[in-house]
């Protein structure tokens, strides 16, 4: 009898918690499951990793998973099959490909606006164009360091075709410096930390990106714009983790435990190794993250020369800035 009453106490306790405490409960016992894809192991990636090991994306109710793709193709397959949710990358022939082809893919957040980065180059190369005829590392031909390069050669007056500029496929930042030390490659693209590493080895840093005034939309969190209409709770949960990340790297008082994660994520040697990344992250974030239309622009021009399809979008056919535009109405920047 009593452990039938027992029995019965609970089962009520039970329905009223259903009944009045739903949403906290089964919110904290199971947050959303969502998967992040980004195609550069670099200081930019970070606002990631550290949402991540600061359990960012878990406060906001999200079990995120952050893969690392060998280039943008697989992550935008990945988008398209519905593998993933979301791919942090740079605006590229590969992702506005993707837009201009029909996937229903839009930028929905920028998280740097600007072309950034340095060209870092063996040391006999002293000016831009003394790139005629050389060697340069790309990840992929159509991704992100590609993309950086193009825009460079563009501003510099050089046309790789013309100027017979060579591009070699290498791999990520840490092989692409690798191979500029062993005089695989002339020159290549690299991130703040990697260039900074392979500048004390004598090689030359022939311009930080970031002082040349090309608007681009430097890394934005793409994602379906299916995803949006069917659960908008999902990106609106990812952005404000995405804006709670940035404000957490630039906290001072962070230094230590950002820097242990780049150090980590990007496979340093030394924690002291990811300075370099760490100073840049300060400048590079902003909290105000819509996307760049300029910078797209500029994307669809330069790419526009050479494809059709891409020639005829409008920046407005890219761009899904619905969660964004909610979240500065309710003051989360």
């Amino acid at each position: 009898m009593q452990i039938r009453l027992y029995m019965t106490t609970g089962i009520f306790f039970i329905f009223l918690l259903s009944v009045f405490c739903p949403v906290s409960l089964f919110a904290a016992a199971a947050p959303d499951k969502v998967i992040f894809t980004l195609g550069g192991l670099n200081e930019r990636s970070g606002v990631l990793f550290v949402a991540r090991d600061a359990g960012i994306f878990k406060k906001h109710g999200l079990d995120a998973t952050v893969v690392n793709v060998r280039n943008a193709q697989v992550g935008m397959s990945a988008l398209a099959s519905g593998e993933t949710q979301f791919h942090v990358g740079s605006a590229t022939g590969t992702s506005i490909g993707a837009m201009a082809g029909g996937l229903d893919l839009a930028f929905i957040a920028g998280l740097i606006n600007k072309l950034d980065g340095t060209f870092v180059v063996n040391p006999a190369i002293r000016t831009p164009d003394d790139l005629k005829g050389k060697r340069i590392g790309v990840q992929s031909m159509g991704g992100g360091v590609w993309m950086f390069s193009m825009l460079a050669f563009e501003h510099w007056g050089l046309h790789p075709d013309r100027d017979n500029i060579q591009f070699r496929i290498i791999g990520d930042q840490s092989v692409m410096a690798q191979a500029l030390t062993q005089k695989v490659i002339d020159g290549a693209y690299l991130s703040y930390t990697f260039g900074a590493r392979v500048e004390k080895q004598g090689y030359r840093v022939l311009a930080d990106l970031a002082t040349l005034g090309i608007p681009y939309q430097g890394l934005g969190v793409m994602a379906r714009r299916s995803l949006i209409d069917r659960s908008p709770e999902i990106p609106e949960r990812a952005l404000k983790a995405m804006v709670e990340s940035i404000t957490y790297i630039k906290n001072p008082s962070h230094k230590a435990a950002v820097m242990r994660t780049l150090a980590k994520d990007l496979r340093l040697s030394q924690v002291e190794d990811a300075e370099p990344g760490y100073q840049m992250m300060q400048k590079l974030f902003d909290r105000r993250i819509y996307p760049n239309t300029a910078g797209l622009q500029n994307v669809i021009q330069l790419l526009g020369k050479t494809s059709e399809p891409i020639r005829k979008l409008k920046v407005e056919d890219i761009i899904d800035d619905r969660v964004v535009r909610k979240l500065e109405k309710e003051g989360a920047f």
